[in-house]
């Protein structure tokens, strides 16, 4: 049965608007936690020399996400598989061993997850998808991020304190906190875009060349 978001239903454009502008024509992208559905198969429609491999911790999610992606005809857009960024090897889990992904992938893909998972979980993202990466590819996070120096917008810290009532493990993380995780794996931060509701990207990469790890790029 297709579920449906309608925060995923806003935001795609807008996502995809920035996609046009980063990616290159063709590539290979892996979504974690791709939930409805909605993101991957609007991505692989207007991205059609790209292939795509949804992923969620969930099998419940994958009947949605494959009834979204033939309804967007995206014939380029991979069965969803178990995915729990937590586990030493994806795409596998214990209960339901999996096929390797083969190769290196141009993209990895992930929105709204930081906030609504534990802290370990974001050390656990940026190690695997440094080490899924092909050597020029990028980790784009998409989400609601607490910033220095950036006053908070009152609804991103009502949605924080809401989040941590809910569970204690979740909420808005920092950006500079996410950095830091992201530099252990060997990622820097190359690109921060803002996005429409006090949402921003994140465009990670491997570290450029001639480049300390310490030394980060922020703009």
């Amino acid at each position: 049965m297709k579920q449906f978001s309608a925060a995923s239903e806003r935001n795609r454009q807008p996502i995809l608007d920035a996609m046009l502008r980063l990616l290159l024509p063709q590539g290979r992208a892996l979504e974690i936690a791709s939930g409805t559905g909605q993101h991957v198969a609007h991505f692989a429609q207007h991205l059609p020399g790209w292939q795509w491999q949804p992923s969620d911790m969930g099998s419940e999610a994958f009947e949605s996400i494959a009834a979204w992606c033939a309804e967007a005809g995206a014939g380029n857009v991979a069965p969803a598989v178990l995915l729990d960024v937590m586990a030493p090897s994806w795409p596998s889990t214990a209960a339901h061993p999996q096929p390797a992904f083969g190769k290196a992938f141009d993209l990895v893909y992930c929105a709204n997850m930081l906030h609504i998972s534990p802290w370990a979980a974001c050390a656990a993202l940026m190690q695997g998808a440094a080490r899924c990466l092909a050597p020029n590819g990028m980790l784009v996070t998409y989400g609601p991020y607490l910033e220095r120096n950036v006053p908070a917008a009152p609804g991103n810290l009502a949605f924080d304190r809401n989040l941590r009532q809910r569970n204690p493990a979740w909420g808005i993380r920092a950006l500079d906190n996410v950095v830091a995780e992201a530099r252990l794996a060997g990622l820097e931060l190359k690109e921060r875009i803002e996005m429409p509701a006090n949402n921003l990207m994140l465009v990670l990469g491997g570290f450029s060349e001639n480049r300390a790890p310490g030394a980060l790029n922020t703009a």
